[in-house]
C-alpha cells in the first residue's frame, strides 16, 4: 500500500512531473492574508483572486464546511482551497469534519485530473489540529484510493 511522502521544502513547488494539486484550508470569513496562503499569493494571483470571488458570492454558490474550490495556477498546477476552518469559542478553529469532507472531494478532482497532491500539514497551523487526526483523514481519503500524497515540512 501506497503511504504519505514527508519532505522539506516548499509545498508550492512539488518537484514531480505530471499533474499536481497543491492542497490547503482556508478559513470561512473570507480573510487571506496569514499562514500557507501568502506562498500561494507569492508564486500565483489566481488562488487568492478566485478565493476571494468565491467568498463574495457565496450566497450564490456552494461555499460552505468541507466544499473544494480548484483553481488552475498553471498548465499542470491546481490550487484546491477547502473552506472548512472557522472560529469558534470551544477550542481550536479546525473542524476535522470538515477536513474529511474535502479530501474525500479532493479525491475525485485528483483522479479526474490524474494528479498527485501536495500540501502542507493541512488543518495543524493557524487552525490549531493535530496531525494525528489528520493524518488518519489523508490516508483513508486519498492514499487509499492510489493518489499520490507528498506533505511538506518548510525549512
Amino acid at each position: 500500500m501506497a503511504e504519505i511522502s514527508y519532505v522539506r521544502g516548499d509545498a508550492t513547488v512539488p518537484a514531480v512531473k505530471g499533474v499536481k494539486i497543491i492542497a490547503h484550508v482556508c478559513n470561512d470569513i473570507g480573510g487571506w492574508g496569514k499562514g500557507f496562503v501568502l506562498a500561494l499569493s507569492r508564486r500565483w494571483p489566481e488562488p487568492e483572486a478566485a478565493y476571494r470571488a468565491w467568498h463574495r458570492d457565496r450566497a450564490a454558490n456552494d461555499f460552505g464546511l468541507g466544499t473544494v474550490q480548484l483553481v488552475q495556477a498553471e498548465r499542470y498546477v491546481w490550487v484546491a482551497g477547502q473552506r472548512g476552518v472557522r472560529t469558534g469559542s470551544k477550542g481550536v478553529p479546525v473542524r476535522y469534519e470538515a477536513i474529511d469532507t474535502a479530501l474525500d472531494r479532493l479525491a475525485v478532482h485528483a483522479r479526474t485530473l490524474g494528479a498527485s497532491v501536495h500540501m502542507p500539514r493541512i488543518g495543524c497551523g493557524l487552525a490549531g489540529g493535530k496531525w494525528p487526526h489528520v493524518e488518519p483523514l489523508i490516508e483513508q481519503r486519498l492514499v487509499m484510493r492510489g493518489i499520490p500524497v507528498t506533505v511538506y515540512d518548510h525549512d
